[in-house]
């Protein structure tokens, strides 16, 4: 079989026409919902994931953690999360966009609210691994469905919000958790917020989320599109013309047209945008599953308390709230690449405050958050553009594959493999923030060296588009 060329899977007409009729509905309260549920989403399936962390400290006790099953807790569920990633991966396309998040929002949140039930390592580590697996495709589909939905202009606006909220519960997780130490059954507690959320969150998603009129159309519903689309215009409080169905013109040709092979992630053209993105990925996610997973484990064993060492972890994601909000905000006048450079560039001083910290004596605990800020509010937060310039690499007939892929594989190595190898030597400040500051600085300049400025229309690709001035 042959793969498609670009620009044989690129926007056809009818898309274009569709495409600039959602960018063309000003923002509007309709919008801002759409924000607020995935943003919902967002917090609920950060709060179940990041409690890894806080579960090797809290259940080691209790449980009888083994360092063989800590070491399988720090790695294993991020493989699975990869697996689950590439599973949704294989079949988001054909899948719609909101099938995919209700799926995993269900799954992760059922998962979760079985953890207070377990007695054993072993359950633990299972219930952990099945979460993996489920969440796989729900943490990276909400950003293919957003930016569909998204007028291009403020597609910048939802990836602040929902980056924000993944880090407001990145933040609360390790304050339950340093409130909750001491308690036999602290981890049992930890989990029972993210695991109620099985009641309410995926009903809210389902009533409140609309589908992807691109998607529909590319599926050659065109009717379904357009009635999307005027959906949303009226719900926008009708600012702008309704779409008709002539209007898209020869919009069978999309009903003729199967999907793009998977391959075609890895066609001439494709194949350097797939990899730029993913790269991107790969280094500023480094630096998070190496604080999400494993810095409490890091300051405890660097000779800083359990409390203080989720204090610490949890002002880390504090300075991250603010910082993703920023992030977005540069998005627009530096442009994607630009503004990953800056974030990952910006925190190698206090990448280099934290690894010096243990030689600051007295001041140990100061210089370590002060260089945790300054990482939190940088790199920790380059996900608002690394993410939305991900799913802009690829046409929307690849987009849910494409996104979904990219973040699963990025994960394999930036939460699985350099996780479980850092691991041993969490307790050398050397080895465990100098890793984070070699990975931080080469990808700090990936996408300005390899990569092209995209542009946020969704029905060109970045191959067909000139390079930012």
């Amino acid at each position: 079989m042959s793969v498609p060329s670009l620009a044989e899977i690129s926007g056809s007409p009818a898309s274009r026409v569709l495409g600039n009729k959602l960018d063309s509905i000003p923002f509007s309260g309709y919008h801002m919902l759409i924000i607020a549920v995935l943003a919902l989403v967002g917090f609920v399936e950060g709060y179940d994931l990041v409690m890894t962390g806080s579960l090797l400290v809290l259940a080691k006790a209790p449980l009888h953690l083994t360092d063989a099953d800590i070491r399988l807790l720090v790695s294993g569920p991020t493989f699975m999360l990869c697996l689950g990633g590439f599973i949704f991966s294989a079949v988001s396309d054909h899948l719609s966009r909101k099938s995919i998040v209700l799926i995993g929002v269900f799954l992760t949140t059922f998962l979760t609210l079985l953890i207070p039930l377990v007695q054993n390592a072993e359950q633990l580590i299972i219930l952990r691994l099945l979460t993996g697996v489920g969440a796989g495709g729900v943490v990276s589909a909400a950003f293919p469905i957003a930016v569909e939905l998204m007028p291009a202009q403020h597609r910048r606006t939802y990836s602040a919000v929902y980056e924000m909220a993944l880090a407001s519960s990145f933040t609360v997780v390790p304050f339950v958790a340093g409130l909750l130490a001491g308690n036999a059954n602290a981890f049992r507690y930890l989990a029972l917020p993210g695991g109620l959320a099985v009641t309410v969150v995926p009903a809210i998603v389902y009533f409140a989320l609309p589908g992807s009129p691109r998607w529909h159309l590319r599926k050659g519903h065109a009717q379904a599109a357009v009635d999307l689309v005027n959906r949303i215009i009226a719900r926008a409080g009708n600012r702008v013309p309704p779409l008709t169905l002539a209007q898209l013109g020869d919009h069978q040709k999309e009903a003729r047209e199967k999907l793009p092979p998977y391959w075609a992630l890895f066609a001439p053209g494709q194949l350097r945008w797939t990899t730029v993105g993913i790269l991107s990925g790969i280094c500023a996610g480094t630096a998070f599953f190496l604080v999400s997973g494993l810095l409490p484990k890091a300051l405890v064993e660097q000779g800083l308390g359990v409390g203080v060492g989720f204090g610490i972890t949890s002002l880390v994601y504090a300075a991250s709230i603010p910082g993703k909000g920023f992030t977005g905000f540069l998005m627009e006048i530096l442009g994607r690449r630009w503004t990953i450079c800056y974030a990952l560039a910006g925190s190698l001083p206090g990448i280099c405050l934290m690894l010096l910290a243990h030689r600051a004596g007295g001041y140990a605990t100061l210089v370590m958050v002060t260089g945790g800020l300054i990482t939190g509010f940088t790199v920790l937060s380059a996900f608002t553009a690394t993410r939305v310039y991900l799913s802009e690499q690829f046409p929307t007939a690849l987009r849910g594959r494409g996104h979904i892929f990219g973040e699963a594989f990025g994960r394999l190595f930036a939460g699985g493999v350099i996780p479980f190898v850092m691991e041993p030597h969490v307790g050398s400040p050397t080895i465990f923030f100098g890793t984070i500051f070699v990975v931080v600085a080469i990808g700090a300049f990936i996408p300005v060296l390899f990569g092209k400025e995209t542009v946020g229309q969704l029905e060109l690709v970045t191959e067909t588009v000139p390079e930012f001035a």
